[in-house]
């Protein structure tokens, strides 16, 4: 019998970055026969439909990380007690000394909100360090709060654990204080260490910061920063800019507005490279402040305001990322606190009472799809690209807000849909779109009908519907 030799004595195999993505080039060093020239062609062009956007899959980690939907992002430090956005890193460390920190007491509001991780601010741009970091003296460690003994990002992991919040951190890179800055080489390594400190000190990490604001000139080594995080966080996903796209694990949405203003597709093109980028759009709780100020209360942001952005965001397939900022006393104002329990009543009310799901399907395979539980899925039959989920709710009800989600283990499949209501003898739409995503929230004119049903006019592959629900807004008033 004839042995197969293996493909490596047939060609050498160079990596390259074509327009439809990452390709092989293939360097044949002597003449092979036809049944390897097949070969050779099927290796490649499996390898260039691999670079698709709707063959594309996310990781497990981010298929879990997106069904958290909401998440708070912490400013709290130096800047807090001296009424600035952007500290200098001239603010002397006494100046930190809460009197009453209470992280549980941040946590139990963001629970009420449905917040599910939060991000705390280790280190902003004035380089002022909240845990006693074994690189600097500019930490809390040279602050009276606790005698320099405490340690704020350790308490506030515990407490998010302890009321079952995912935690991750923020360490800028920027740093206005540390000398090392002005030296790229010798600061990467300070920047490396302190990494390290967080990265092995504090639990898994559900998410890192990756901002890229301010830096003056200065070149980062962000292969270098995501190899680290990697050696001991391996699953910890990296929030960064499009433009860090390759070491990024999720994107900014662009603003700070808390808003997705395009069809949200999880897979974006980069320089001819595709890959899985979540959405992450962060916004204030207060307008325009990530930090606490005093004599500040008219910034709050209102419960319509907040649904608005929640609808705006979790409802385009995205995730929100709240900023909440503890104030001098080392607690959330009460003012804050209400209003985060306001937002999340409003939520659950607005989105509690699906319609469809007191009505059955109009046919049983559907059922996955309506039974309230995103862990089940409806699947279209293999291979089509278009379906069909119908719903009969028995008499004439009025509703204006459907929800939707789709599964994407298998990839963002869905290109093209419409919500209907039967009316008149024939199907109307209500609403449209070209993504679904996660989950997408489509708003109409009050519609009253006795069935409803998601059309999906174009799919890349079989669509997979996690779950069909259907709302009444007036519902929750």
């Amino acid at each position: 019998m004839r042995r197969i030799r293996p493909i490596r004595q047939y060609l050498t195999i160079t990596p390259v970055h074509t327009a439809a993505g990452d390709a092989t080039i293939f360097a044949m060093p002597r003449p092979i026969r036809v049944l390897d020239v097949v070969l050779l062609l099927t290796i490649f062009l499996a390898t260039l439909w691999a670079q698709t956007f709707s063959d594309l899959k996310p990781s497990p980690q981010q298929v879990d990380w997106q069904d958290l939907e909401m998440g708070a992002i912490i400013h709290f430090g130096t800047n807090t007690f001296l009424d600035r956005e952007w500290g200098d890193g001239k603010a002397d460390p006494k100046v930190f000394n809460p009197a009453q920190f209470d992280p549980d007491q941040w946590m139990r509001a963001l629970q009420s909100a449905g917040i599910k991780y939060v991000v705390f601010v280790a280190k902003h741009h004035d380089g002022f360090c909240l845990w006693p970091t074994g690189q600097t003296d500019y930490s809390v460690k040279s602050s009276p709060w606790e005698n320099g003994n405490g340690n704020v990002v350790k308490r506030v992991e515990e407490a998010a654990r302890k009321y079952g919040l995912k935690f991750g951190v923020y360490l800028s890179p920027w740093d206005r204080h540390e000398p090392r800055y002005s030296n790229s080489a010798e600061y990467d390594k300070y920047y490396a260490a302190e990494l390290d400190e967080l990265a092995q000190g504090y639990g898994d990490l559900e998410e890192f910061w990756l901002d890229g604001a301010g830096s003056g000139g200065h070149v980062y080594n962000f292969p270098h920063i995501i190899e680290e995080l990697r050696t001991y966080q391996p699953n910890a996903l990296v929030f960064a800019d499009v433009g860090l796209f390759e070491y990024g694990d999720i994107r900014w949405v662009g603003n700070e507005d808390g808003t997705i203003p395009y069809e949200n597709w999880n897979v974006i093109d980069r320089h001819g490279n595709l890959r899985w980028r979540p959405v992450e759009a962060d916004t204030p709780l207060r307008k325009g402040h990530w930090f606490w100020h005093p004599n500040d209360e008219s910034s709050l942001k209102s419960v319509p305001e907040l649904v608005s952005t929640y609808e705006q965001t979790v409802g385009r397939g995205g995730q929100l990322m709240l900023g909440i900022a503890p104030d001098r006393r080392g607690l959330l104002p009460d003012a804050d606190v209400q209003r985060l329990k306001e937002f999340g009543s409003a939520i659950r009310e607005r989105y509690g009472n699906n319609l469809t799901a007191r009505h059955a399907p109009t046919a049983p395979e559907l059922e996955l799809a309506l039974d309230g539980n995103p862990d089940t899925f409806w699947s279209a039959p293999a291979g089509s690209h278009h379906a069909v989920i119908e719903v009969d709710l028995g008499r004439p009800i009025t509703f204006d807000r459907v929800l939707t989600m789709e599964w994407l283990n298998a990839g963002q499949h869905v290109e093209k849909y419409a919500i209907e209501v039967y009316k008149d003898g024939k199907w109307v739409e209500v609403a449209k779109g070209q993504a679904i995503g996660h989950k997408r929230l489509d708003h109409f004119a009050p519609v009253t009908a006795s069935r409803v049903r998601l059309n999906i006019l174009s799919s890349t592959a079989e669509a997979h519907i996690r779950e069909f629900q259907v709302f009444d807004s007036k519902s929750a008033q």
